[in-house]
């Protein structure tokens, strides 16, 4: 298996341009579109590590999304490359394969395949590396699957990762991947003080529009962090540019995100989660349908359809939850499904949230928050806006604090 790996690194290497520098001020320079090849963080910096990094005790902070354009998994070509020692693995969220269900404790492993202890982040204290787990590291490698939304806890398993990076003194790598959903559109408020959380680190938007290497570079920055941070970006990509466009594999970056249609609505539908209506984990589309049992899908529908929001539509459907599930285990529930017509005027965090008040204006009685929205949203300014009837003004000035930070965030942009 280290023969084949590595015969599968000399054909990158023979393929692959070479890849730019660490992170810039400003764009980088990209082919022409009709000429662009997407090649994603991991294969640029493979084919050719930059020399400080050739030796290294490397431990990876990844999962099974990380693969190159033939799918081989990031963790068998780091275990058979000449120039780097793999010496841990670092599992997030979900875990090193992505079976993990969501919260679930996972617990430290070896790794079969290559002999290399995989150290429980999400085990962990406050889910950052300990001292022991970098013992004996010389750099930290991070690929993981972005989705474009905060609430994302890989991204703050990145952030607490720099952070150990940091405090022992050695490079943090980020191996860019592009932004799935685009890097074009930002929407959402940033989270307010008091309210950050494993789910939002950082004030950054609902939807961001960034790669995980520019939010590395944001982390860094402007929030203070102070890593050796190298960004291998990713080649051939552009902001307009969705995962569908790229060329490269698809895996499910996590068990309940099972499509590009899933991750279109995740920054919105998210938001399900704090409320007693299922955000359809249990069901065969989780985040693309919401239902309780005691919803008048027909009727919301209507309502929410003869709104015409823009790029959406709704369809009343039942729905059986699995007995699993979080969520009314075990029944077949009304619920609404959401059909994206149009994905670049399709704003979804704004389109879940009218949804909720809409549910709830019907179902005052039924409808109900759970703990968690406060949370989830970055602040206690939607449930207030609901409950006071002044969601829409809400609305409008987060629409302004979005547009806001897509200005200020030019500076770490890496790609145009």
């Amino acid at each position: 298996m280290r023969a084949l790996a590595a015969a599968v690194l000399l054909l990158v290497a023979a393929c692959a341009p070479s890849p730019a520098p660490g992170p810039s001020p400003g764009p980088a320079a990209d082919a022409s579109p009709a000429a662009a090849v997407v090649r994603p963080g991991l294969e640029t910096f493979l084919a050719d590590v930059p020399a400080r990094f050739r030796g290294k005790r490397v431990a990876l902070l990844t999962n099974h999304g990380a693969i190159d354009r033939n799918r081989v998994p990031l963790v068998d070509l780091v275990a058979a490359h000449p120039q780097l020692e793999l010496v841990a693995l670092l599992a997030p969220e979900h875990g090193i394969r992505g079976t993990v269900q969501a919260g679930e404790k996972i617990e430290d492993e070896v790794d079969q395949k290559t002999g290399v202890p995989i150290h429980s982040l999400y085990k962990a204290e406050d889910g950052a590396p300990t001292e022991a787990m970098l013992r004996d590291v010389d750099v930290i490698l991070y690929d993981l699957q972005e989705v474009g939304g905060r609430t994302w806890t890989y991204v703050s398993s990145m952030a607490l990762a720099m952070e150990a990076a940091k405090r022992k003194g050695i490079p943090f790598v980020v191996l860019d991947r592009p932004n799935p959903i685009g890097g074009e559109i930002v929407e959402g408020a940033l989270i307010k003080p008091g309210f950050f959380s494993f789910v939002g680190k950082y004030p950054i938007p609902a939807r961001h529009g960034l790669t995980v290497g520019e939010l590395a570079t944001l982390f860094n920055t402007r929030f203070g962090i102070g890593a050796d941070l190298y960004v291998a970006r990713v080649t051939g990509w552009r902001r307009g540019q969705w995962q569908d466009d790229t060329g490269l594999p698809w895996i499910n970056p996590s068990p309940n995100l099972r499509s590009l249609a899933a991750l279109n609505s995740y920054p919105g539908t998210v938001y399900f989660e704090g409320t007693n209506l299922t955000e359809g984990r249990g069901t065969d589309r989780p985040f693309e349908q919401f239902g309780a049992p005691y919803l008048d899908a027909p009727g919301v529908a209507a309502t929410l359809n003869a709104r015409s929001f823009p790029g959406v539509r709704f369809e009343a459907i039942t729905m059986p939850v699995a007995a699993t599930a979080a969520k009314h285990p075990g029944l077949t529930i009304p619920a609404l499904r959401i059909a994206v017509t149009d994905r670049q005027a399709y704003r979804p965090v704004r389109t879940a949230l009218l949804t909720i008040d809409a549910i709830r204006r019907r179902h005052p009685t039924e409808f109900e928050w759970r703990p968690s929205i406060d949370r989830l949203t970055g602040s206690d300014q939607v449930r207030k806006a609901i409950e006071g009837g002044t969601l829409p003004a809400l609305l409008d000035a987060w629409d302004r604090e979005a547009a806001a930070f897509a200005r200020d965030r030019a500076s770490v942009l890496l790609y145009r």
